[in-house]
């Protein structure tokens, strides 16, 4: 076990992705705290020299944060507020776009255009936790809608959307906050402000991950009959090429000034758990937990209470059926959690430790001991090379980096 980072301020790592190709450096941001955004630079350290780079630093009153890297390539992906903020336009869930910098390049991923008509492949606000498919051609995020929000905040509902480098997407700027990107932005996810108890509609659409290169799951908040949300485990399959990205289904890919953005043509999300007449219905919200497949693309880790309330891993096939319950433990998981790239073990806290779950028999092996403050629950994240797990820890009262060797 050992720390990385010393320096007295904070250190965020992102939820996935947060290592170099090579396994030799974490990425993460300087925000205060995970809720505040006021983090001006996004920064790299090495974990054998403690050596520290800069990668991108905000200017005119901008903040960035939650970062993370392309699986093959030193390229940076992440959040960034809006310059120059006023009064009238600040950071916000639909104030933010994604940005990529490679090489000390840096572009726009989404473009924004929030003039009506809008640009087919822009986006008209916030995207969110930026996170590379694994070969790295598209970029899956969460989103935020200006225009909704504008119209009635009611119908800005969180949605899950996918970059894909079919652009790039020239918007005829007409609003100071407009911008170009580089990647063609559609939204995958559909949701509606007033489900159906008891249906498969969802008011809500996050925590996003990729199974495989080809289907996004997330999760989806449901109602039971009595009215009650219920997040349940959803997947979408994407398209194959260029101009399935493109084609418009039944309402515009852009959206109108009434309605969100829709998906392309034959993106229909599918619902995977049923979970409304089980004890503990429907997956956490705490700890927050972003779905998670393994690397073959053949099972999706998710956390649920079993019968006696206690958090569990549960998997389940990305093409349906019931959930196995994978750990049978005393007390709940405490965090986020990942998976080993082998695709064999799962990484997580548990008892204030970290601890991994063998995929094969659920069984628990601590990898740190308890010393001092717990782990944070937002990042558990293994190394490319499967050798090390980096998570985040108070320490003299700064969130600092943490490794310890994986033992697999």
């Amino acid at each position: 076990m050992k720390q990385v980072t010393f320096a007295s301020r904070h250190h965020q790592l992102t939820n996935i992705n947060t290592w170099t190709p090579d396994s030799q450096w974490l990425v993460f941001d300087v925000r205060p705290s995970g809720a505040s955004f006021t983090g001006e630079t996004i920064e790299r350290v090495n974990i054998h020299t403690g050596e520290l780079d800069v990668i991108y630093r905000a200017t005119q009153g901008a903040h960035v944060g939650v970062v993370t890297v392309h699986p093959l390539h030193e390229k940076y992906v992440f959040i960034h507020g809006p310059e120059n903020p006023d009064a009238a336009w600040q950071y916000d869930f639909h104030h933010r776009r994604g940005v990529i910098t490679e090489n000390s390049t840096t572009t726009n991923l989404d473009a924004m255009d929030i003039t009506a008509p809008y640009t087919p492949g822009a986006l008209r606000g916030g995207s969110h936790v930026h996170v590379f498919s694994p070969n790295g051609e598209n970029v899956s995020f969460t989103y935020n809608d200006h225009v909704m929000h504008e119209y009635n905040p009611a119908y800005d509902l969180r949605n899950v959307g996918v970059a894909v480098p079919f652009g790039p997407v020239n918007v005829s700027v007409q609003h100071p906050r407009e911008y170009s990107g580089s990647h063609w932005c559609v939204l995958v996810s559909k949701t509606t402000p007033a489900p159906q108890p008891g249906s498969d509609e969802i008011n809500r659409a996050y925590e996003e991950g990729w199974v495989g290169n080809e289907k996004l799951a997330f999760i989806g908040d449901t109602l039971s009959v009595k009215g009650e949300k219920v997040p349940e485990l959803f997947i979408v399959d994407l398209p194959q090429n260029e101009q399935g990205w493109k084609q418009p289904g039944e309402a515009p890919l852009a959206g109108t000034e009434t309605t969100l953005p829709a998906p392309p043509a034959g993106v229909v999300q599918r619902r995977l758990t049923f979970t409304h007449q089980r004890a503990y219905p429907g997956l956490v919200n705490v700890p927050r937990h972003w779905v998670r497949s393994n690397p073959q693309g053949t099972e999706i880790a998710v956390l649920m209470r079993d019968e006696r309330g206690v958090v569990q891993l549960w998997l389940i096939s990305p093409e349906g059926g019931e959930p196995r319950q994978l750990t049978h433990l005393e007390s709940d998981i405490q965090s986020a959690f990942n998976w080993h790239p082998s695709g064999n073990a799962l990484g997580f806290v548990l008892e204030n430790r970290i601890a991994i779950a063998d995929v094969a028999s659920g069984n628990v092996r601590f990898l740190t001991t308890d010393h001092g403050n717990p782990p944070s629950a937002d990042a558990v994240v293994f190394s490319p090379d499967g050798n090390d797990i980096a998570w985040m820890e108070e320490t003299a009262g700064f969130r600092q980096l943490w490794i310890t060797e994986t033992g697999l």
